[in-house]
């Protein structure tokens, strides 16, 4: 995004023009920001050659899905709908991983059908419910086993998975007695060891703690995981000040473990490859005054955007259209949903903003649409997506008439 003129564009897009053509709120993705973001990946582990499986949690948008198989990712899915939606994308089964904690049997089933890559278990209880779908079905099933390395991630609480205290994975004594568990089963091929600490991770040393916590269980463990799957969880810069995790001190890290460790390398991001690729373009609906501040009232809300609420996560505002004249003023920037949590920012010294205006909410590409929601009955609001000189509708807008 650049300032043309002092009017805001995107991939030499004009913003104001977008608003007002497709009407707002909008989520506008760049696929140039997808393409870099994805290269930027390959290039700084290039020396790992890992295998990239985008989290697909972080935004489901079929579209989108379609672009990632383009660029030769596989997919980490952590529901049936989400293995689904990666199939009809056309991204292939055999670059597949399925994650999280409370697979249902029918989705168990579903994955074995399909032949996908791996189905990373999660607790005992889990292990035996694949392995007794595996036996009726007379199949041999790949499976991984994900290790809490009670890792802190040094991230927002919400958002962190790696310690004891989350309900990720299991300790490393249950770890060790499920490898015994799944080397005697005739229907189980142990090929993985999963792990992930959490998310929006700025620094690698959590990284570098959880390899340390990793190798030593290979050890104790005595087994030969054809997989290590780091999971992903690399973080963007949501504060606009070039703060960035440094992948290449990460690779390095990576590399000295896979000189005492023969496998291959999983990556699952979400994040670093969808977060800053799109905007969330809002009018300014009302501006009412408050005691010390002014409330800017928007057409997007915590049903669009609901990261703010959730994780009292920051986004930048910025205006489509930059004023160099001194007035300055304190806003908090808000939606119109009934709650006090539906509030993105408060921002002193901010350029005077008129009703009608048109602003846009930044970084919103990963865990935006894919948490939205039809709270107070609102519709959902329309995609899209800039390819070179050309705009995609990725999902139209609802209507009401589509939630009766």
């Amino acid at each position: 995004m650049i300032y043309k003129r002092n009017k805001l564009t995107i991939d030499h897009f004009d913003v104001g023009s977008i608003a007002k053509k497709y009407k707002t709120p909008i989520y506008c993705y760049s696929l140039k920001k997808i393409k870099k973001n994805i290269q930027d990946l390959k290039i700084n582990f290039r020396n790992i050659n890992p295998l990239i499986c985008y989290a697909v949690k972080a935004n489901s948008n079929l579209g989108i899905l379609k672009e990632i198989r383009k660029n030769n990712l596989g997919a980490d899915v952590v529901s049936g709908g989400e293995l689904t939606k990666v199939l009809k994308a056309g991204i292939k089964p055999k670059k597949i991983v399925f994650s999280g904690v409370g697979k249902t049997s029918e989705e168990i089933e579903y994955a074995i059908k399909r032949n996908i890559l791996l189905i990373n278990a999660e607790s005992k209880s889990e292990i035996l419910e694949i392995e007794k779908i595996a036996k009726r079905k007379k199949k041999i099933v790949n499976v991984g086993i994900r290790l809490n390395p009670n890792t802190d991630a040094k991230t927002l609480s919400q958002i962190s998975t790696g310690k004891k205290e989350n309900k990720f994975g299991v300790n490393q004594k249950i770890f060790l007695h499920l490898v015994k568990t799944v080397k005697k089963s005739k229907n189980l091929n142990l090929k993985c060891l999963s792990v992930h600490i959490g998310s929006q991770i700025l620094s690698y040393k959590p990284y570098q703690s959880m390899l340390r916590v990793v190798n030593k269980i290979i050890k104790k463990s005595n087994y030969n995981f054809e997989y290590i799957d780091l999971g992903g969880g690399m973080g963007i810069d949501y504060d606009h000040n070039k703060s960035k995790l440094d992948l290449k001190k990460y690779s390095k890290n990576i590399e000295k473990f896979l000189k005492t460790n023969n496998c291959k390398i999983i990556f699952e991001p979400g994040r670093s490859i969808m977060g800053n690729s799109a905007v969330l373009i809002t009018k300014v609906i009302y501006i009412k005054e408050g005691f010390k501040k002014n409330f800017i009232i928007l057409d997007a809300a915590m049903n669009d955007l609901m990261r703010p609420a959730l994780y009292g996560a920051k986004h930048k505002i910025i205006p489509i259209k930059k004023i160099n004249r001194n007035s300055k003023k304190s806003y908090e920037f808000v939606g119109p949903v009934c709650e006090s949590t539906d509030t993105f920012a408060t921002v002193k010294n901010y350029q005077k903003l008129n009703e009608k205006d048109y602003l846009v909410i930044c970084d919103v590409g990963a865990y935006g649409m894919s948490l939205a929601s039809n709270y107070n009955v609102r519709p959902k609001p329309l995609e899209i997506l800039i390819k070179g000189s050309k705009i995609q509708i990725l999902s139209k807008r609802q209507k009401i008439s589509d939630l009766m």
